[in-house]
């Protein structure tokens, strides 16, 4: 399998992906340059995904380079900051030829536009071992003005936006299938895993309104969990009340123990906030502004810990409470 030496795949595929901003320096040097408008303050957030943990061999490269740019602008929009620029390091084994690289590119290039971000560096090596992909993105937010886990206070509401489940049941359905589920609905929840949704333009528009403010990676009971360690605080979810999408929805009908996979399974990449019940119909408007949906799923208490009850208001007990890789 054919591939182009360093330098020739640097000129041929990723500096043009640098092209749009002058922190890249176009790819000649040997670092960015970074600009930080005055009162403004740069939002730095690295992930790397690992072929047989986060993507599978066969998975298309396009949905895999838009999945590593989207989990990074997702870590942006929780802190509420707009896109700026990221650095790229590939670990190709030897296999990964040219055609593989092609399309990896193209689905970086194309989310670059929907998102209004640019490469500016990074590194390429080659190993024996399996496909390493590291991306770090940089956003920019005024001085003052980044969400933060650790600003929630007691009796606040707890919001959502979009839903919740849909990436931990597509793992279950492509390991071990999801008896009660057809084929479309199969698909729907596979593409949520495939390619999230950064929530950046309701980040920056949370700005000023959220008080805490986390995304649904590692698990919505987790990362809640997290929102109220920082904050020092304790919450309670009615399960109720967590939004669902149909086929999810299906899938907990057809099986009332995947309701755990949904609360505790990760890779949601919504955002996840707390604000005062004061600010409930500014939240709705600016989000129906933003074409997403947001759902109120419980208050934050005193104490510590989240709590999550069944429909009868008895405590539900979850079989995870969410991802870790230690």
């Amino acid at each position: 399998m054919t591939r182009r030496g360093e330098f020739d795949l640097i000129d041929g595929l990723f500096a043009p992906l640098a092209r749009g901003d002058r922190a890249g320096l176009a790819l000649v040097d040997d670092a960015a340059l970074l600009d930080a408008a005055p009162g403004h303050r740069i939002v730095a957030t690295t992930d790397a995904l690992v072929e047989g943990v986060h993507f599978r061999a066969g998975d298309a490269p396009d949905l895999i380079g838009r999945k590593l740019l989207r989990v990074n602008l997702s870590d942006l929009a929780a802190m509420g900051a707009e896109p700026y620029v990221y650095l790229l390091t590939l670990v190709l084994p030897r296999a990964r030829g040219d055609a593989w690289l092609e399309r990896f590119a193209g689905g970086l290039a194309r989310d670059q536009r929907e998102f209004g971000i640019h490469l500016a560096g990074g590194d390429t090596v080659s190993t024996r071992g399996v496909l390493v992909l590291s991306l770090t993105a940089f956003g920019i937010v005024p001085d003052g003005a980044a969400l933060r886990r650790s600003g929630a206070a007691d009796g606040e509401d707890v919001w959502v936006s979009g839903t919740v489940g849909d990436s931990a049941l597509a793992l279950c359905a492509m390991r071990d299938g999801l008896p009660g589920l057809d084929a479309a609905d199969t698909a729907f929840l596979r593409d949520r895993y495939l390619l999230p949704r950064p929530r950046v333009a309701l980040g920056v528009a949370l700005r000023g309104v959220a008080s805490a403010c986390v995304d649904v990676s590692d698990g919505l009971v987790a990362d809640l969990g997290h929102i109220c360690r920082s904050s020092g605080v304790g919450a309670v979810v009615r399960s109720a009340d967590v939004p669902l999408s149909p086929p999810a929805r299906a899938a907990v009908d057809a099986d009332a123990r995947r309701l755990s996979t949904v609360l505790g399974g990760g890779d949601d990449y919504e955002l996840l906030f707390c604000a005062p019940s004061e600010r409930r119909d500014d939240i709705e408007a600016l989000a129906r502004g933003r074409g997403v949906a947001v759902t109120r799923i419980g208050r934050t208490r005193p104490g510590d810990g989240v709590v999550v009850l069944d429909d009868e208001d008895g405590e539900l007990s979850l079989i995870s409470s969410g991802y870790t890789h230690f």
